[in-house]
């Protein structure tokens, strides 16, 4: 008996047709709404907000326009809530490293705070310090960096307070050293030169020392050293 090859093809087809059909799992709204933040985080971080449109979005993830807008409303949306989970990361990250109790090792524990969250989440980072037309004023690069100061801010109070210095200029420094920190960052997210901790350990001779008074070769105290 002839065996026809071309329904034997068409039938091998079919079956593995409908095998991938039965393999394919349906996602629920939730994970459908974490591989959008997944996706849409990768592409403002290569391209920006104004670089990435809704339809790359939607393409990447296989689906149609309007499920993006069902999540979130629009581009402005979603990229509303990667710059939020971002920003909540990096400050949790700063503030729950913040605790010895001598003020040198607290600045270095701040400085490797940012540089980890830097090596660590460069695609969040790089989102953070982009310039966006959707940014509100508790939606920054710069309102984040005030959300750290103001926890720099009451340990410096406490010290300044001990050394018999004014209290009331404690905010004051606290912005200038975490701003020193975060541009730095920005810096060594490029460059990646020279290794975080030895990063972390000029960083916090300029900030403990001053000019007047930095050591050629600033040494870290607390535990970490890479």
């Amino acid at each position: 008996m002839a065996i026809d090859s071309n329904s034997t093809s068409d039938k091998n087809r079919a079956s593995a047709s409908g095998t991938r059909r039965t393999r394919r799992v349906r996602m629920t709204g939730a994970e459908r709404r974490e591989q959008l933040l997944d996706i849409g985080r990768t592409l403002f971080a290569e391209r920006g907000f104004e670089g990435t449109s809704v339809e790359e979005i939607a393409a990447k993830a296989g689906v149609s326009k309007p499920v993006v807008y069902e999540h979130f409303g629009g581009k402005e949306g979603l990229y509303a809530v990667v710059v939020d989970r971002e920003m909540r990361q990096l400050l949790d990250m700063v503030t729950g490293a913040l605790t010895a109790g001598h003020p040198r090792e607290l600045l270095e524990q701040a400085a490797f705070a940012l540089l980890d969250y830097i090596e660590t989440y460069t695609d969040g980072f790089r989102i953070l310090v982009r310039d966006s037309p959707v940014a509100q004023s508790t939606g920054t690069f710069a309102s984040l960096i005030s959300d750290i100061a103001t926890q720099v801010e009451d340990i410096l109070g406490l010290e300044f307070k001990a050394r018999g210095f004014d209290p009331k200029l404690a905010p004051l420094y606290a912005q200038a050293l975490v701003g020193m920190v975060a541009l730095t960052g920005q810096w060594w997210l490029d460059v990646r030169k020279p290794k975080k901790a030895e990063v972390a350990a000029h960083l916090v001779n300029l900030a403990w020392h001053g000019l007047d008074g930095l050591e050629p070769k600033p040494r870290l105290v607390g535990h970490r050293r890479a």
